[in-house]
């Protein structure tokens, strides 16, 4: 009903409502006298209201304000914003983890920070100390694509290898080159270059 998301995720009305369905769920088993079948009514009574509450707040801007707030700004333009970080509970010291996190060492290099109502910071760096590209040197890139899987654990991925328009043989060879057993495999597979790459067993 809240899909998968951890704890830091929930918006509060996903947090109070998983709080009341574990202590409704926990009575009947904590005191067999109660019985199942009320703790049944109260969660239907409450998923219903739950549905509701989301329904309304899709609906209604200024309820949905509350229980999912706009992005406060920690950063613009290399600038901390103290007020939002107190506003959000966040140390100086989380906010510089998290830049370290994405490899910016100076905040004067965030063009913009923000602080999502789901728990996460989003970061936004100054285009001028952002890395090159090959679109901004002009350079013709392929369709990126993950390498395909063809053996795992020592066994060969057939369909994989038809998608790829290889065969069992050509795979063989290329294991005989390397001088690899394919029980000694435990991954391998074949980017969009057609490049293969071996993890054996350690």
């Amino acid at each position: 009903m809240m899909g998968q998301r951890s704890i830091s995720q929930l918006r509060f009305l996903d947090f109070v409502m998983a709080l009341l369905i574990g202590n409704i769920m926990a009575h009947p088993l904590s005191d067999e006298g109660l019985g199942l079948m009320g703790s049944m009514i109260t969660m239907g009574t409450l998923t219903v209201l739950y549905l509701s509450g989301i329904f309304l707040t899709l609906r209604w801007p200024p309820l949905r304000r509350i229980f999912d707030p706009p992005p406060l700004t920690l950063v613009k333009n290399g600038e901390i914003y103290y007020r939002n970080l107190k506003k959000a509970r966040i140390t100086v010291e989380s906010l510089l983890s998290e830049l370290r996190k994405e490899k910016i060492d100076n905040v004067q290099k965030v063009a913009l920070a923000l602080w999502e109502p789901g728990g996460s910071i989003s970061l936004f760096v100054e285009p001028k100390h952002q890395p090159l590209t090959p679109s901004d040197m002009g350079i013709a890139v392929k369709p990126f694509d993950l390498p395909r899987l063809i053996i795992k654990e020592g066994r060969i991925n057939d369909n994989e290898l038809d998608l790829l328009g290889y065969d069992i043989s050509w795979l063989k060879q290329q294991l005989k080159n390397q001088n690899v057993s394919l029980t000694n495999v435990l991954l391998a597979t074949v980017d969009h270059q057609g490049e293969l790459t071996i993890c054996l067993y350690r």
